[in-house]
Order: structure tokens, then sequence, then C-alpha cells
């Protein structure tokens, strides 16, 4: 996109006349964490031309060295997300794609993503995702988190009224914060866990709905913190209620034509079909991005919790409306089940995108679906129909990423290793930890 400085300066003046005098160029780091600096409104030109510049290896991810040219990150500004904050008078929100040495940097969550749209745009393809955030509010309560409402105590929580309306303060703020951004806020619920949402906005283009999943984020932890609660996307901050998801409704589209869609009685395209058998087949390598932390595969196990169920995916498979699987299809699109709440939105979608065309390019065929709860099957069912489990801890997930040539292609050789890098860090860290569970069971029994 190719701007012009009478541009330049009518969009500043339409700014200021608005009351905005900083800009905060935001980006996102490989652990699906905004970051970014504020920047005076005067210097619109510099962030959309050249961007704001950052130490590259201060950025988590980057792998850039501490010396020379390539020491320095720039985020440069799409000018198509400016947008001013409702939640903080006088700035407006750009985002960044990374650039190193003038060039689009290959380890730029953002940039992979645009890499995946690309290829897709190339046959004439533009996918749409509608992302599902849910989350927790929590308060400290010495060195742990717990539930920011002390009457949140049911055993089955879901769509519970009592305390969903204690939050309307908070829950109000937030979707008012996300119209005024332009979004369109379709529900929001209490979950199934103490202390748990989930609010849903409608789908979009991909890169732009998961811009959206940021912006949703900034808006949150800012009006949380405005109320002492701690807005958090930890996957499963209690052992015994369900977790977090951040479930993909996916759909795929040429000229206004739903791709996804069956004809002659059936359910799901050959596109669909394809598609769906990509996302299977290369579902241990994805698990690695779409659950992304040590934390993530407590959600991934089949096993009651307090409320009687996880809602999250543990075998690799497909079924009609069946929200045991990793896969759930519906008319003319499917839901993604296995992403959690700290996955970041780019390199998920990203991968997805890769696997979905992997399975199109070599036409895989989808295996039977399955209309059955997988919560509550025998392994030995399990087994004999030649259902597989996803990755059931980080390490597994990243081995299989590692492995993956796909994926490797689809990050970018510098995205690819320093995940791979920085997340076999995480997980060994992890497994050197010795927590309090291990000293009340063992400290005095041998």
């Amino acid at each position: 996109m190719t701007l012009d400085s009478g541009y330049i300066e009518a969009t500043r003046e339409s700014l200021a006349s608005q009351g905005i005098h900083t800009l905060l160029v935001q980006f996102t780091d490989l652990h699906g964490v905004a970051k970014g600096k504020f920047v005076p409104l005067g210097q619109l030109g510099t962030v959309l031309s050249e961007g704001a510049g950052f130490a590259g290896p201060s950025i988590w991810g980057t792998g850039l060295a501490r010396t020379g040219a390539r020491s320095e990150y720039y985020a440069r500004g799409d000018a198509r997300t400016l947008q001013p904050l409702p939640w903080m008078p006088g700035v407006a929100r750009i985002v960044g794609d990374g650039f190193v040495a003038g060039e689009p940097f290959d380890a730029c969550p953002r940039q992979v993503l645009r890499r995946q749209t690309a290829r897709l745009a190339e046959r004439g393809w533009t996918l749409a995702t509608g992302i599902e955030p849910e989350f927790f509010l929590l308060k400290r309560e010495g060195a742990r988190f717990v539930p920011f409402d002390d009457e949140d105590r049911l055993d089955k929580p879901s769509y519970d009224l009592k305390s969903l309306p204690r939050q309307l303060g908070f829950l109000q703020a937030l979707r008012a914060a996300l119209e005024a951004s332009g979004l369109t806020v379709l529900q929001i619920d209490h979950e199934d866990a103490h202390g748990q949402y989930e609010l849903n906005f409608l789908h979009d283009e991909a890169l732009r709905s998961a811009d959206h999943l940021m912006l949703f984020k900034l808006a949150a932890h800012a009006l949380a913190e405005e109320r002492g609660a701690v807005f958090s996307m930890m996957p499963k901050p209690f052992a015994n209620q369900p977790g977090s998801g951040l479930h993909f409704h996916v759909s795929l589209w040429h000229d206004g034509h739903a791709l996804f869609e069956g004809a002659g009685g059936m359910p799901l395209s050959p596109h669909a079909q394809h598609f769906i058998a990509g996302v299977l087949h290369h579902s241990a390598a994805l698990s690695a991005l779409a659950s992304p932390t040590v934390n993530s595969y407590k959600r991934l196990v089949v096993g009651e919790s307090l409320s009687g169920t996880t809602w999250a995916p543990a075998f690799v498979a497909h079924g009609p409306n069946n929200r045991t699987a990793l896969v759930r299809t519906l008319n003319g699109r499917f839901e993604w089940r296995t992403p959690d709440a700290a996955a970041n939105p780019y390199l998920a979608t990203a991968g997805l995108i890769a696997a979905g065309l992997d399975g199109i390019d070599r036409r895989l065929e989808l295996p039977p679906a399955c209309s059955d709860d997988l919560f509550v099957m025998a392994p030995a069912e399990i087994a004999r129909r030649g259902i597989g489990l996803l990755p059931q801890s980080l390490g597994e997930a990243v081995d299989a990423l590692e492995a993956s040539e796909l994926m490797q292609a689809a990050l970018g050789e510098t995205l690819h290793r320093e995940f791979v890098r920085l997340k076999r860090a995480e997980w060994i860290e992890y497994a050197r930890h010795v927590s309090d569970w291990e000293h009340q069971r063992y400290a005095a029994t041998f």
C-alpha cells in the first residue's frame, strides 16, 4: 500500500481533530504478547514509511544480533489498522509489520501470516476466521491467583446469571471499547470455570481477525487493571476446572462463494474435506503453535473436571457438531478446537493455512467422521477406530514441530528455530522444577 504525503497529512489532521496526539505502534512477539512504544502523532509519516525502531535482540523470537545493521527491528505501521483507543484517550493504535534492514522480517509473526495469506490470494482465495477468546478474571491471593469474584462458586457455572451480572461493569466497558474500535460483539457469557468468561466478535479475514484478537487483549488487560482485576489468558489456571480455549471458526471464500459448503447432499465440499484432512494430518506439529505452553497440556487431557468435562480435544478426529473432537464440522465452516488462550493468533493461523493447503494440494483423504462422545469412549474403542492422540506435553509437541518440514517452511527458518529453542527451554525448565506437590508427596516418605 503506497502512501503519498497528501494522504499522510490528511490522516494526521483527521486524527488530531479527534484529539489524538500519540500513536501506539504495536507488534506481537513470538509468544503472542503485544509489544510496542508511544510515538508522537507528528511522526506518522515515519511510522508508515520506515517504522518505529526497536532493539531486535530485546524481542522474543527474533534471533537478531546485538550489533550491526541487522540488530534493529522496525515495526512499520499498517495504515489500515489505525484506530483511536477508547480506553486510552488521545492515543491511536497502529499495528506494525516487522522489517529488518529495509526488508520484511521473516520471523515477525504478522509477516509469517502474511506469507500464508498470500499463498491463498494466488489462488483467488480468502480465509475467514472467527476467533473465540475465553479468559479468566483473577486476583492475587498471596503467591497464587484466585477468581476475582469470591461468590463465583457453582459446581457447574456455565451461563450463570448470578455471577455474570456482577461483572457487568467490566464486560460492558470491554464491549463498548471493542465496538467503538469497529468490532461487532456477538455475545458474552460466563464459561464453565470459576471466574471464566467468553466474548465473541464477528469473523473477518484471517490477518484482520488476528489483529482484532490482539486489540481485544489490549483492551481487556487495561480495563481489568482499572478495576483491580487480572485479565488472564492462561490456558488452565485451576487443576479441577476446564481451561480456556481460543476456538477458530474457519471458512474459505472465492469471489463471495463459500468453498467449504457441500453440494448434492454432502455436508462438506471436497475442498473442506481435504483442508480438514491436512489439519488432522499435521495436528501434532500444529499443537505446538495452538497450545504453546507447559500449562496448555493440562487442558488437552481427557478426564472429569468440577463441571463434568474439559471441553478440550485430546483426540485427532472430526465430527458433525462434535465438541469432543479436534475439528467440529458445521455448515460451510469448521471449528478448530485445539488452540488455547495462550496461542499466538498469527502463528496458529499461519500453521492452520499451511496444513490445510497441504491437504488440498495432496488431496488427503478425510477419515470417517465421529459422532460419538470421545470423552467417554473406551481407549480400546478409540484405538480400534484408528483415532490418534494429540501430544500430551509441550516437549512432545515441540518435537513434532521441529520434525515438520511443512511447518519449518511455513514459519520460516528463523522463527521455526527460535520457537523450537525457546519452547524446548521452557519445557526443560518446567521438567526440572520441584513443585509443592512433590514436596508433600516425597519429602518425608522414604
